[in-house]
């Protein structure tokens, strides 16, 4: 998929990596010529070939306009090594909802080095699950982008910490002569998700100074959940839009004809709905009015970089990337449960009897639901400063480089205020003996529909500012250290300093008392410094084999204390024929523990839906049908950072082949294997219920360590409680060093080329991975449990994405299939069927200077539906429900 071309002997074409390892440039012929070397992800010594003792897939600029990819993001995510289940832009009530993350071998987004240009960008300033740092990938514009490179496996002795599951490199281009403009404009086929994007790219090429510089302004409109007809009501029990209840004999009160009087709110789905103990308002509308199952996002990126000719082999670098991100979502309406900071209930001094007063103010009341919206203004700035040469009076060259991220999240969440008890019960009237709050409240004054005025009134919006920066001091050099029989030995050493940090600085208010809330949220934040010294060489053994080892020792300093890693790596080549190279390769690895781990203070907040296993059981109802499943908003947590955790230590490993017998076809295939000891891990909520449910059950010894512990972090009400006896009262989510997790499979690539033909030429392109065992351990007493196989798992178990490209004149077109493997349901109690999704592309060459491209995604308008967990009835995080769409690129050159 690269257009690169190289050659590497003895084999009788150039190996290129691409789509898992292989890939060809469109007319690869092999030629007497010394291709010039490159630095390829995974080492610092130039090389004429990407294939090497480590797997590496490359994704081309043009792969990403040919194969439909909207973005660099979606270009990786769609890539078979890309196994992990993430949450991102469509799932709803997360962390980072504005940031995209990726999860190589589904170790998660934080065991993968992302860089640019092979320097650090600085992390999202806010944790991913409000646990781990990671790396975005939203501010690259898709244009100025030469190709991206995926190293399988660990890297730390080239590039330190974090690279455990494998590193991804973006390489921008250095040189453009003359100006692109680029248009591209689509939407889906059943509405909404739709897409705008403009691009101005070029730059100019002369004796000394070469610049490159690329602008990208693009919309994407947000896709709510009503707009899709699978989930826009919600099956089974309505939820809530006003309800007046006996806390002690449970029974509803009556609320006269309110409902009816509502009936047309949620768009006239506001109904009666009655249960044993009485009758309340409801309507199926509210839980879908109030999603956006896709962000809403106007992004404004730019990229400058130039480099300057000094006199004799000396050239001065620089280049900046300036990225601006909009981003809204919206995850739960405006509701109000009376006395929520307490005990959920209040003591009515008209009846003498304790009630809870509930009220979900609907759309129509306060001028429509994108009024609730959260929202994130992000800014990422990433440049560097260098000088490059030949080491005077040697053959060696040389690199010293300054670069500095940064990265900045302002957030603004709408928050009803400290005065909405008031509001709708009227003044405090005291405190009884057991301390609950006295109010002699008005009913019509719950039955009342707001103005939006009178919602101005009891909603106001918090406002936090959270930032991260990191900044790299660098010299590397590499050269020829010796001459053996079989070759010269060469040798690349690097030093690096760094330091790194952030702080999440939440709105005063909050502690202040403004919000109708008990939950604290203190400000966090941290530093670290690092120090690293490392070396590289490439030996020839023998005219048919070849080595590589690196080695390379790290010290971190933070939170009052040192600690340092030295990591090592090797690998051989061997070609036992002209066309065969058989690799292998081992490394250790190592990952500083996140700084949100180390730095976070008392952390609380709520899951945007929880699932009570434990109950469910006990009550003997199935998940899709059970009263305790999907309850939203879910259960509270409480998370807490350790300065006392240890690094990661990893280790992987991995063998393969390839074989290119002619210019025309080539294939792979590789074996991995990833293990990572004292993994720094906070457990999912969904995980300790289950497992919760599992040890007080009887399915798992209740006695283990894990049980021990998963029961320590939950919290529940009373069972003697009035209001919400046995209920979730809170989750601790603290970190840990769990014992450890590994995780192995293989890949599979193939191409075929046949060109020349009176019908064109053709390429046939093919990659597979499948993860063929996942473990984790999480203390020393417990037994390993098989991830791979539990009903539980959200990674794909396999991926397959195969493409046909077809060149004939102006035209090139290319229909691309992906193939998910199969994923447990949401009940956990089986699997759903794999899926194939097609998408197809043609590219018309108008004339010399001007393309029309038409690209459409999911061609067969295929929507993986699953309604055995509920609402909302499609794999949510895991598949799409945007469906067919579809979208018209122009490009135009000039200037050259």
């Amino acid at each position: 998929m690269t257009t690169t071309r190289c050659k590497l002997k003895p084999l009788t074409a150039c190996l290129l990596a691409a789509l898992g390892s292989a890939s060809w440039q469109a007319n690869a012929q092999t030629t007497a010529a010394e291709p010039a070397a490159v630095i390829v992800t995974g080492s610092r010594i130039p090389r004429a070939s990407l294939e090497g003792p480590s797997a590496v897939t490359v994704i081309s600029g043009e792969d990403i306009t040919r194969q439909g990819y909207k973005n660099v993001f979606d270009a990786l995510s769609n890539q078979v090594q890309n196994s992990g289940f993430v949450q991102g832009a469509d799932f709803g009530n997360t962390f980072t909802p504005s940031a995209n993350a990726l999860s190589l071998r589904g170790l998660g987004p934080n065991h993968t080095l992302v860089l640019l240009n092979g320097r650090r960008l600085a992390d999202f300033p806010i944790a991913y699950e409000g646990t781990v740092n990671f790396t975005n990938l939203a501010n690259i514009p898709s244009s100025i982008v030469e190709r991206i490179e995926i190293l399988n496996g660990g890297a730390s002795a080239i590039y330190g910490s974090d690279a455990i599951a494998g590193v991804i490199n973006v390489v921008l281009k250095k040189k453009s002569d003359g100006f692109d403009v680029n248009l591209k404009a689509g939407s889906t086929e059943r509405g909404g998700g739709g897409d705008k994007r403009v691009q101005f790219s070029g730059g100019s090429s002369g004796e000394r100074l070469n610049t490159v510089f690329s602008l990208e302004l693009s919309k994407r409109d947000p896709l709510w959940s009503k707009q899709r007809d699978f989930m826009a009501s919600k099956a089974g029990t309505p939820s809530t839009v006003l309800a007046r209840k006996d806390v002690k004999t449970g029974n509803y009160l009556s609320l006269g004809n309110a409902c009816a009087a509502l009936g047309d709110l949620f768009d006239g789905s506001t109904i009666t709905y009655t249960v044993k103990k009485g009758s309340y308002c409801a309507s199926p509308q509210v839980g879908p009015t109030h999603w956006t199952v896709q962000t809403e996002n106007v992004s404004k990126n730019a990229f400058g970089s130039a480099t300057y000719a000094l006199a004799g082999a000396t050239t001065l670098f620089a280049d900046v990337l300036v990225g601006r991100n909009g981003s809204e979502n919206n995850t739960r309406g405006p509701s109000w449960a009376a006395n929520a900071t307490g005990v959920s209930y209040f003591a009515n001094q008209h009846t003498g009897a304790y009630e809870a007063w509930n009220k979900f103010i609907a759309p129509e009341e306060y001028g429509g639901v994108s009024r609730f919206n959260r929202s994130w203004e992000d800014t990422a700035v990433a440049t560097t400063l260098g000088l490059k040469g030949r080491l005077p009076g040697t053959q060696w060259d040389y690199e010293a480089a300054y670069n500095a991220s940064f990265y900045q999240s302002k957030n603004q969440v709408p928050r009803a205020l400290a005065n909405i008890d008031s509001f709708f019960l009227g003044p405090k009237l005291g405190v009884d003996a057991a301390g609950v709050p006295i109010y002699a409240p008005d009913p019509a004054r719950l039955a009342r529909r707001l103005t939006p005025a009178e919602f101005d009134s009891i909603i106001g919006a918090s406002h936090s500012d959270d930032e991260s920066w990191t900044n790299t001091l660098s010299f590397t050099a590499n050269g020829e250290l010796l001459q053996l029989p079989a070759g010269a030995v060469k040798l690349a050493t690097v030093a690096e300093a760094g330091r790194q940090g952030y702080t999440n600085t939440p709105d005063a208010g909050i502690n202040a008392g403004l919000f109708n809330t008990a939950a604290r949220s203190d400000p966090n934040g941290g530093t670290r410094t690092r120090y690293a010294l490392g070396v590289e060489a490439s030996i020839p053994l023998l005219k048919q084999l070849s080595s590589t080892v690196a080695g390379r020792y790290d010290r971190y300093s933070f939170a009052g204390r040192n600690e340092g890693k030295f990591t090592y790596n090797g690998g051989l080549e061997i070609r036992p024929a002209r066309d065969v190279l058989v690799r292998g390769n081992y490394a250790t690895s190592f990952r500083a523990p996140d700084m949100n781990y180390i730095y976070k203070s008392r952390g609380t907040g709520y899951y945007s839906s929880t699932t009570d296993y434990y109950r469910c059981q006990l009550a003997g109802q199935k998940i899709e049908d059970c009263d305790y499943a999907n309850v939203s908003p879910g259960a509270d947590y409480v998370q807490l950072g350790s300065k006392d955790l240890s690094s990661e230590k990893g280790k992987s490993w991995g063998v393969g082949v390839v074989w290119s017998p002619s210019a025309s076809f080539d294939a792979s295939a590789d074996y991995w294997n990833v293990k990572i000891d004292d993994l720094v891990t906070n457990l999912s909520a969904g995980k300790l219920l289950r497992d919760e449910a599992a040890c007080r059950l009887g399915g798992a010894d209740i006695s283990s360590p894990s049980c021990v512990d998963t029961i320590n972090r939950i919290k529940r009400y009373p069972l003697t409680a009035l209001n919400k006896p046995g209920e979730i009262q809170e989750i601790t989510v603290n970190p840990i060093n769990a014992a450890h997790q590994s995780t192995s499979g293989f890949d599979l690539t193939a191409r075929y080329a046949l060109r020349g033909t009176r019908y064109g030429d053709f390429v046939l392109r093919g990659s597979y991975a499948k993860t063929l065992t996942k473990r984790y351990k999480q203390f020393e007493g417990d037994e390993v449990q098989d991830e791979l196989h539990a009903l539980d798992n959200t990674d794909w178990p396999d991926k397959l994405n195969a493409s046909l490209a077809w060149t004939i004149r102006d035209w090139t077109s290319t229909v691309s299939v992906n193939r998910y493997g199969k994923l447990p349901n949401g009940a956990q109690d089986g699997y759903l069927t794999p899926t194939a999704l097609v998408n197809l592309s043609t590219v018309y060459r108008l004339n010399k200077r001007t393309t029309l491209s038409l690209i459409v995604n999911n061609v067969f308008d295929k929507i993986k539906h699953d309604s055995t967990g509920g609402w909302p009835n499609y794999p949510v995080g895991s598949y799409s429900p945007a469906g067919r769409a579809g979208w018209v690129e122009l490009n135009y050159h000039f200037g050259s």
